[in-house]
């Protein structure tokens, strides 16, 4: 497994400054894997009695290797946002909290008044405040987003029946698909609009 672990590493430098050829996708942390035919999955009759349920469940065909491909990829840009967007909410959010305990530690414990500190509690506790929910409003805007819940949703399937076939003798590499569960916000939603692939997307 450590081994495993070392080749993703090496797989990840490689595969920054390169763009996804035929029939792979973008994984975890930015690296490129080659996506499994589903008759490797089909041979496997537990794997493919789980890919018909659950690709009723979700109304998915799991068996259809470019219809899979492209979820693969819309869940490898829908990671990326989700990382972009964090990182817009709360690079600021950190910024201000340190600089208001900076601010207290060194000058408003020490040299301010009781009513000065007092209105300084009162006015950084409403910044603090306003930072959080701006970081929790941001942050729920994408992971509350229906029609890409619905890629996370089908992802976390399809990650369970492949690990059905590998469990059960399938020539699947290690980890594959080569990203997490989503234990939540992974919700299906049958209304919600199928996404579709930018037409410059790298991915």
């Amino acid at each position: 497994m450590q081994e495993d672990r070392e080749d993703e590493a090496r797989d990840k430098d490689q595969d920054e400054d390169r763009e996804p050829g035929p029939w792979e996708y973008r994984a975890r942390e930015g690296i490129i894997r080659k996506l499994i035919p589903g008759e490797v999955i089909a041979a496997v009759p537990a794997a493919r009695r789980a890919a018909e349920a659950e690709g009723r469940r979700v109304r998915f065909d799991f068996l259809d290797d470019e219809a899979v491909l492209k979820m693969l990829r819309l869940r490898a840009l829908d990671d990326e946002q989700l990382t972009r967007a964090g990182k817009r909410a709360g690079y600021p959010a950190a910024f201000i909290l340190f600089g208001v305990f900076v601010y207290w530690g060194a000058y408003v414990q020490y040299w301010e008044s009781d009513r000065n500190k007092t209105l300084f509690y009162a006015g950084a506790g409403a910044l603090v405040a306003a930072t959080l929910l701006f970081f929790v409003v941001s942050l729920i805007r994408q992971w509350g987003n229906r029609p890409r819940q619905k890629v996370r949703a089908r992802a976390a399937a399809y990650r369970k029946i492949v690990h059905i076939a590998a469990e059960n003798g399938a020539d699947i590499p290690a980890f594959y698909p080569h990203y997490g569960p989503y234990p939540f916000a992974a919700n299906f939603h049958p209304e919600a609009d199928e996404l579709e692939l930018p037409g410059r997307s790298r991915y």
